[in-house]
């Protein structure tokens, strides 16, 4: 390390910065240096006050030097210094110690009754306390641990400043009376935990402030306005110190707040009571949360009332016996090491020094691993600085004083370099840069000569860390599986696990293995936990084995990874695969094979505590439960937007549902497209309830009036699928005499009904937070787009009765009432039953069915097989075979009318209308059909490519259809296309454009 002696620091007495210089740097480059000094110079210049640090510069050599390697290594320094170099020249000035403890007493006693202002003060505060403690860390005047002290106190007083802030802002409006205005936080009972580094006096450089906000509703609830209001107040307390923290401005931010070490970080507020924590810790709080109260300590708020907390909770992270639950932990992580001794160099570019192999995470976790084994017997060991406590573990005879030693440098060195890392830019960032030439900045930043020296220094470091953590757990068996091993610690991929997992089928292994590292770092919110990160471990070998077994073992890992990113918490969940292999077998299907069901599973992992009900796989809900359902979550929604995000969740976690039914053979196909429409009709008629009500909120109600929604399609022949449309139409009356709406906004009753109708389209098929419900068309209406969105009953029945095509009369089999009064349903279903029974002429009905599908087929123009609908002898032929007969022999007969196809075909061949040759063509042929459009439906989005699917996916697809594989099943799909074409020209001739 290059060092020069402080000429200014005669006999020790000079303790400013300037005479501290103890360690000089060259920049990235001599050119880059000069000129980020020479614009701080520049900028001195201009300014009134910069002519101290002009003359600082042009005084002392040493200090140009100094600064022209820092400012030629750190864009954030440079910047820092341009933007006040007075500051710069006060800070050199300085003694470094002095001025850290002046910038704590100003950030502490920081007031202003602007909050703008109070950010501004405490945001140009940061910037000295950063740029001092920076250049004295760089410069050698300052040791490592001094530094994070500094930063650590200078947090502690920004959080002091505006939490007093945010309490006076509150008593301002008379929600809470304070013991002291001067001191607003004693006695308020609002207790600011800090945790982690901050707890220890350890934070690093660009740290986040970790913290933990409770409040004490014993202590404060004589003085609040309303104490059932606790809750709320201390939440909007803790926003505004948080938002006083951490929001950018043209002065940055003071420092990033991190409120997700509370218990349950998903399920509670921000800020949450003494008792509710203490309650939480004392049934549910895991052995991670032990650890991570080891350093909690009260930061800012009521003092007095943190120290109580702590003091009550000790118990609860101190424990007198070392338990089960916490041997089982460490045990995890023992399965999680193997050391991976022998398996080549560790890497310098792109290291993480935090939480790569042999970094400060493994000190840390070294050191708190043997404080939680022992501390509930021996006090000593109870303290949250880790250095303190390797002094301690040698004089309890835990360790011995070289293993200290060398793990206590390391950690100073390893700080040191996370430092400098975050000073080049104040990014919250462990990892060295990916190139030499940044790691070079970074050596010379420490005072190496050159990138060599450094790495060198560095893997002496981690090596010795990494054997040392080894040691600790050295008896721990190895993590693998019956077909090889599987490890994943560290930042670098054991040979052998990548080995494995090619031999299992992955593709892309170091992408699995990267995964799984992540969960183990616990970067997930489901992973944080150790429980959870135990339980995870006994399943990889299960869960990595499970999903290699699908057809595309790196799309299902991949899904797998979506699933737990987005887990609030994972516990449950992986303790239940663990012991289910039946259930891991369906999550491997679903995460290889049905990318739509995953994606689900994903956004709403809640569903799979359905699938987890004894009773899943043998009872299908009623149509009467899910609508019992529906109304419970309807009753709880606080406000009609509420209402329509509660709609989505309910369909999509249903459709789930459905889904893992029709993948696991609890619904047959037929049994499948009737779900999905109970489902969508239920959802309709809840919506068009609750639609009505706003309307009549805003407009009133039409005298006599209502309305009902007529289902066409899938929907109204109980046949669909996973992606389906709603074809629907709205039909309305009134009485007579009633033109206008009773409202404070009346409407005429037409536009009434056709604000109504878009109110519905857009409450079903608008998105929000939560997605969409369905896409809604409205097409079939009489006159189609050409006509008004809503139909009045005399209108339809008029329409039907003159102007209707036979392709409106076609679609018209399928129609049915879903959603509106039951009096008036049964008044449109008779108007279009009277529509069904008009006889038609039969040659002309066969010429225009038959041009019809002419027409669609010149339109489409498709030659896929696999666009079952649209191809020649398709659905589309199929569905027109059953309409084009009802319509030719219902009027006679009405029984013969069915909005169901399957049903329509049944009675058709039943009477003598379909010869039972045709009869066995078209029904085995909708079977057919109706099983791959669900499957396909279910599995992905768009059309289906043989080529590129997944073979999860392939596999699924030919079982679907009963094939031994899709070569068969292409065939006899060909096979069953023709011969519907031929039923199709037999009865109703060749299609004609």
């Amino acid at each position: 390390m290059t060092k020069t002696a402080s000429a200014g620091a005669k006999g020790g007495t000079d303790r400013r910065l300037l005479a501290r210089i103890a360690t000089v740097f060259a920049p990235d480059s001599k050119k880059s240096g000069k000129l980020a000094l020479d614009r701080v110079r520049s900028r001195a210049a201009d300014e009134a006050d910069g002519a101290v640090l002009t003359a600082l510069i042009e005084a002392d050599p040493r200090v140009a030097t100094f600064l022209t390697g820092v400012f030629g290594s750190s864009p954030y320094l440079t910047d820092l210094a341009a933007r006040d170099p007075a500051r710069l020249g006060r800070i050199l000035t300085a003694e470094p110690e002095r001025l850290i403890d002046d910038l704590v007493a100003a950030a502490r006693t920081a007031r202003a009754e602007d909050e703008a202002a109070l950010m501004a003060r405490l945001r140009r505060l940061k910037q000295e306390t950063a740029l001092a403690l920076a250049l004295a860390d760089l410069a050698g005047a300052l040791p490592t641990l001094a530094v994070t002290e500094g930063l650590t106190r200078f947090a502690d007083a920004c959080l002091s400043a505006a939490v007093d802030h945010a309490l006076r802002e509150a008593a301002g409006r008379s929600k809470i009376t304070l013991i002291d205005p001067d001191e607003p936080a004693r006695g308020s009972g609002l207790i600011l935990l800090a945790m982690g580094k901050q707890g220890a006096y350890e934070l690093n450089y660009s740290s986040d402030v970790d913290l933990i906000v409770f409040f004490d509703h014993a202590r404060v609830r004589d003085r609040l306005a309303d104490p059932d209001e606790a809750v709320d107040l201390f939440v909007r307390i803790t926003k505004r110190m948080v938002r006083i923290m951490q929001e950018r401005t043209a002065d940055g931010y003071v420092f990033r707040v991190d409120l997700r070490l509370r218990p349950d970080p998903g399920a509670t507020p921000i800020a949450m009571s003494v008792d509710a924590a203490l309650q939480y810790y004392e049934s549910m709080g895991q052995n991670w949360e032990r650890a991570a109260l080891i350093k909690a300590r009260p930061c800012a708020g009521d003092i007095a009332a943190g120290e109580a907390f702590l003091n009550e909770i000790r118990p609860y992270i101190w424990r007198k016996y070392f338990d089960y639950a916490a041997i089982a932990d460490v045990h995890s992580i023992k399965r999680q090491i193997h050391a991976h001794r022998g398996h080549g160099d560790i890497a310098v570019e792109g290291h993480n020094v935090k939480l790569g192999r042999g970094g400060i995470r493994e000190i840390e976790f070294f050191v708190q691993t043997q404080q939680l084994i022992a501390g509930g017997r021996n006090p000593r060991l109870r303290g949250r600085a880790t250095l303190a406590m390797l002094d301690e573990l040698v004089d309890l005879g835990w360790i011995g004083a070289r293993v200290r030693d060398e793990l206590a440098e390391a950690y100073l060195f390893l700080r040191a370099v996370e430092h400098r890392i975050q000073m080049v830019a104040d990014e919250q960032t462990h990892t060295l840069p990916e190139t030499a030439e940044g790691v070079g900045r970074i050596a010379r930043m420490m005072g190496f000569r050159n990138r060599a020296d450094f790495a060198a220094a560095l893997r002496q470091r981690l090596a010795c860390v990494q054997g040392h953590y080894a040691h600790l757990f050295e008896s721990a068996p190895e993590l693998s599986s019956g077909r090889g091993n599987l490890v994943f610690t560290g930042d670098d991929d054991d040979p052998g696990t990548i080995e494995t997992l090619s031999r299992l089928g992955y593709a892309r292994p170091s992408e699995v293995t990267a995964a799984i590292r992540a969960w183990h770092f616990g970067r997930y919110a489901a992973t944080r936990s150790t429980v959870a990160r135990e339980r995870l471990t006994e399943l990889t070998p299960a869960l990595v084995e499970a999903l290699a077994a699908t057809a595309n073992a790196d799309a299902a890992f991949l899904a797998f990874d979506r699933f737990v990113a987005r887990l609030p918490a994972g516990i449950q969940i992986f303790s239940i695969l663990v012991s289910n292999p039946r259930l891991l077998s369906l999550f491997a299907v679903i995460m290889g094979s049905a990318p739509k069901l995953a994606e689900t599973l994903s956004r709403r992992p809640r569903v799979i505590d359905a699938v987890l009900e004894p009773a899943f796989f043998d009872v299908v809900p009623h149509e009467a439960e899910l609508k019992r359902r529906l109304e419970q979550s309807f009753a709880e929604a606080a406000s009609y937007e509420d209402l329509l995000d509660r709609a989505r969740i309910f369909a999509q976690e249903q459709m789930f549902l459905i889904g893992v039914r029709i993948l696991t053979g609890t619904l047959s196909i037929g049994q499948a497209g009737v779900a999905y429409a109970t489902l969508a009709g239920l959802l309709v008629a809840a919506v068009l309830g609750h639609v009505e009500t706003e309307m009549a909120r805003v407009h009133g109600r039409i005298a006599g009036g209502s309305a009902a929604v007529v289902a066409m399609g899938k929907l109204g022949g109980r046949e669909m699928t996973a992606a389906s449309d709603l074809d629907l139409i709205l039909v309305y009356d009134f009485e007579t005499d009633a033109d206008m709406s009773d409202g404070p906004k009346p409407l005429m009753a037409g536009q009434y009904y056709a604000r109504l109708t878009q109110r519905l389209i857009a409450a079903l098929s608008a998105p929000t937070a939560e997605g969409a419900i369905y896409a809604v068309d409205f097409r079939l209406r009489p006159s189609g787009n050409k006509g008004p969105v809503a139909t009045s009953l005399a209108a339809f029945r008029d329409y039907q009765a003159r102007e209707a095509w036979t392709w409106e009369r076609m679609a018209l089999t399928r129609a049915r009432v879903v959603a509106g009064p039951p009096a008036f349903a049964a008044v449109v279903e008779g108007a279009i039953r009277e529509a069904l029974a008009r006889p038609l002429d039969p040659d002309r009905l066969r010429a225009d069915v038959a041009e019809m599908r002419g027409l669609i087929e010149a339109e489409k123009k498709t030659r896929d097989i696999w666009d079952i609908k649209q191809h020649a002898g398709g659905l589309v032929d199929l569905e027109f075979i059953a309409q084009y007969l009802m319509l030719l022999h219902g009027p006679a007969e009405p029984a013969l009318f069915a909005t169901s196809t399957a049903v329509a075909l049944e009675r058709l061949a039943a009477r003598g209308h379909l010869a039972p040759d045709d009869a066995e063509v078209l029904t085995s042929a909708l079977r057919l059909y109706q099983a791959l459009t669900q499957w396909l439906r279910l599995a992905q989005d768009g059309a289906f490519d043989p080529k590129t699917a997944p073979g999860g996916l392939v596999d699924l697809i030919a079982r679907a259809g009963e094939a031994p594989d899709l070569r068969v099943l292409a065939a006899r799909l060909q096979d069953t296309e023709a011969a519907v074409r031929g039923c199709f020209e037999r009865i109703i001739g060749r299609p004609r454009a």
